[in-house]
């Protein structure tokens, strides 16, 4: 059953918005397309045999009731209490379990809970929990900070998902002193009593500093690390065999004028350009990307090890190949002057940027020239000292070719997010001293412009050839999550249609751009869509507006695109049955699910070391100020989030000024209850730091000129009476726990 259609259904039924639907009006809200319903059926049965759904009165489809056991995954709050994250969905959502009920579960553990009936509030069954069983840890290792406390050593856990110290013993086995990052293996379980007792398995270095910070982010997230002897072998032996001959199946266009545009520190350079005309004058794209699938047979020892790694990571200052870097930085890399093998997809296009022919073919080139994005904008700004003459007169023409194709797409209803982030900067020693936007010039857009266009164009081909391949997919935001939408939008201030299309979408966008509250929309706007992921499932890709989307070029760094080349060269040598055979036996969706796992997982790794690095420099600036934007509201302060440096830090309640503040959340702001003064998402605040908890990733803020002191002036009063939430608050380490009331 397509793991999408499943996700999709499960998640539009948990929406606390949602009124019983019969199944056609349901997949209707989901977006599916008729041609597409058959497969859509066939998953809701399974779930509905499987009892993950029901059809009930009216053959109106809802969740499941609450069961009297249920397994799920346990969430710890600071108080002591947690909630249970149910693995099949219901009708009530997550189960409440009090402090003393949650035995010795951790955050993140898979555990039995029993569910009682409390009675009912608002004409709604309430249900308390118990943790009977803790059936899965879900992890016995910790990297965190060693600390002296009067009563014990301790390891306070780096992060938010384990927030409580760990008590450890014989901290001298492995000489580890005050303030050592290390890594922290649980002997025994935290209980309401007492806290995790657990030994030091290894030393990383001090923390703070940039190595130990580095090897700490791997430790966490389970990182990949060095490749073993059988991968460098294969590698090894890959690029000794390397001949520059073409051969017969490959053209040669070593001749032709083909440049890369890239990041000034990249050393993998898996995409280059050629851009000409035809003799009836069209433009003719050609996006040459590095032939890994010539140097890795599938199946072998690096493609498999290229598989559990999924994709590249790049943390600040230090990148984790997906390959051996005598590949990915060597004879894979397409670097200035050397022959290198591709495959090309040359695109033809008439003046207005529409496609007129697609070609596909394997090749060897050889760079001209290697240009950052920043030399590049320069070169196009007209600063061209230096530069030579073909490749002035190429960047020229690429942006208008880009420009064109960029126009087209948008007409089509391509969606573009403006969500900035800087960069940091470091001094010598690896401290980060502070940050600067990063580049955005338009070479960004003219290389982003032609490797969609490329991708597109082999999820086309592949998809006309009726062969399954792995795909990029962005499902359609279903119509609960585009009305929240608009509804939240509206409170905002912002006039949008109830039901809002792509075109109302881009307009806003539009209007916000470069804005005060650009940053608040355009967060808003991405966290009412789904992430895109890899499937084989023929879904499209919203966002992008493509019908047909993979992706393609970038095999140096993703094992997604190495499947496609794969693909492709079944094609360019005419064995699509072969082809058909093998991917009959693949299970693409288990992959596909897999490499989506390892994206989002150097994605959270790279945010949250960044996230550290940043913190470790405020920590050193307490008492300064930083110009904010509100970007969240919740029922103890408020998350602003730096327009500098891009972290996001929590204003509470008691910090923001002298009233007594509450959220309205159908207004969606917070508001004064003696001043009537009203913070919305968006609205700029001026800010000092209070405080910053560095293991924690905690930055808290107050405005630096308080609120509530008079009658503030608000853009709406408040028709309903907020409803309050208790204020987070972290328990002091200690070895013995006190007991809750």
């Amino acid at each position: 059953m397509p793991n999408v259609y499943r996700d999709r259904i499960v998640k539009m039924l948990q929406h606390a918005d949602y009124t019983p639907v019969k199944l056609a009006q349901l997949a209707k809200a989901l977006g599916v397309e008729s041609d597409a319903y058959p497969e859509f059926k066939a998953a809701f049965e399974e779930l509905r045999r499987a009892g993950h759904v029901v059809i009930g009165g009216g053959n109106l489809v809802t969740l499941p009731s609450m069961a009297g056991q249920i397994v799920g995954t346990f969430r710890k709050n600071a108080k002591g209490f947690g909630f249970v994250v149910p693995l099949e969905a219901n009708a009530h959502g997550d189960l409440f379990i009090p402090p003393d009920s949650t035995g010795d579960a951790m955050t993140g553990d898979t555990v039995l809970a029993k569910a009682t009936r409390k009675g009912k509030r608002a004409g709604e069954t309430r249900y308390t929990g118990e943790i009977i069983e803790v059936l899965e840890r879900a992890d016995n290792q910790f990297v965190g900070t060693l600390m002296r406390h009067p009563e014990a050593w301790i390891v306070q856990p780096d992060g938010s998902r384990f927030i409580e110290p760990i008590v450890v013993e014989d901290v001298a086995a492995k000489n580890a002193r005050e303030k050592d990052k290390v890594v922290v293996e649980i002997l025994s379980y935290p209980t309401e009593k007492y806290l995790a007792r657990g030994v030091i398995i290894e030393v990383l270095g001090r923390a703070g500093q940039y190595d130990t910070e580095i090897q700490a982010a791997i430790r966490q997230f389970h990182l990949p690390g060095a490749f073993d002897e059988e991968c460098v072998e294969q590698a090894r032996s890959a690029a000794a065999a390397f001949g520059a001959e073409p051969g017969a199946e490959r053209e040669d266009i070593t001749d032709k004028m083909i440049v890369t545009i890239d990041p000034p520190d990249a050393k993998d350079f898996d995409d280059a350009i050629s851009l000409e005309t035809d003799t009836d004058g069209n433009w003719v794209l050609g996006v040459h990307i590095a032939d890994v699938s010539h140097f890795i047979p599938a199946g072998s020892a690096l493609d498999e090890e290229a598989r559990l790694r999924g994709n590249s990571v790049y943390l600040p200052g230090k990148t984790i190949p997906m390959l051996p870097e005598v590949l990915s930085n060597g004879i894979c890399s397409l670097q200035p002057d050397q022959p290198r093998f591709t495959k090309s997809v040359y695109i033809t296009y008439d003046d207005a940027g529409k496609i007129l022919h697609r070609r596909f073919a394997n090749s060897i080139i050889r760079s001209k020239a290697r240009l950052t994005y920043e030399l590049a904008d320069r070169i196009l700004k007209g600063h061209t000292k230096g530069a030579k003459p073909e490749v002035i007169q190429l960047l020229g023409k690429m942006e208008s070719l880009a420009r064109r194709i960029e126009k087209r797409r948008t007409d089509d209803g391509m969606l573009h997010l403006d969500l900035p982030e800087p960069e940091l900067d470091f001094d010598e020693s690896g401290q980060v001293v502070d940050a600067h936007p990063a580049d955005n010039s338009y070479p960004h857009t003219i290389i982003e412009m032609f490797m969609v266009e490329a991708n597109d164009a082999v999820a086309s081909l592949l998809d006309r050839l009726d062969v399954p391949f792995m795909r990029r997919i962005h499902p359609e935001p279903d119509a609960l999550s585009i009305k929240n939408l608009s509804k939240l939008l509206r409170t905002m201030g912002f006039p949008m249609p109830r039901n809002p299309d792509r075109g109302a979408i881009q307009d806003l966008l539009d209007s916000v751009k470069d804005a005060e509250r650009s940053l608040a929309v355009n967060l808003v706007v991405l966290r009412s869509f789904e992430k895109a992921q890899y499937a084989p499932l023929h879904i499209g890709h919203y966002a992008l507006a493509s019908t047909h989307y993979c992706h393609f070029t970038s095999p140096i760094r993703r094992y997604a695109d190495l499947l496609v080349h794969r693909q492709l060269q079944f094609h360019l040598q005419d064995r699509m049955d072969t082809a058909r055979q093998i991917a009959a036996g693949q299970d693409l969706a288990a992959v596909g699910k897999h490499i989506t796992f390892t994206e989002q997982r150097a994605e959270d790794a790279e945010r949250d070391l960044v996230a550290v690095l940043t913190l470790q420099m405020l920590s050193k600036r307490v008492g300064e100020e930083l110009d904010c934007v509100v970007t969240g509201l919740a029922g103890f302060g408020l998350f602003v989030q730096s327009r500098k440096f891009g972290i996001e830090g929590l204003i509470k309640f008691e910090d923001l000024g002298p009233d007594k503040w509450q959220l309205n959340k159908p207004a969606q702001c917070v508001v004064g209850e003696r001043s009537g003064q009203e913070v919305h998402l968006g609205q700029p605040m001026h800010v000092r730091i209070v405080s910053v908890n560095v293991p924690g990733r905690q930055l808290n803020l107050a405005p630096v000129t308080l609120l509530g002191e008079g009658r503030g002036k608000s853009r709406r009063e408040s028709d309903r009476k907020p409803r309050r939430n208790a204020r987070k608050s972290a328990r002091k380490p200690q070895t013995k726990k006190k007991r809750h009331k």
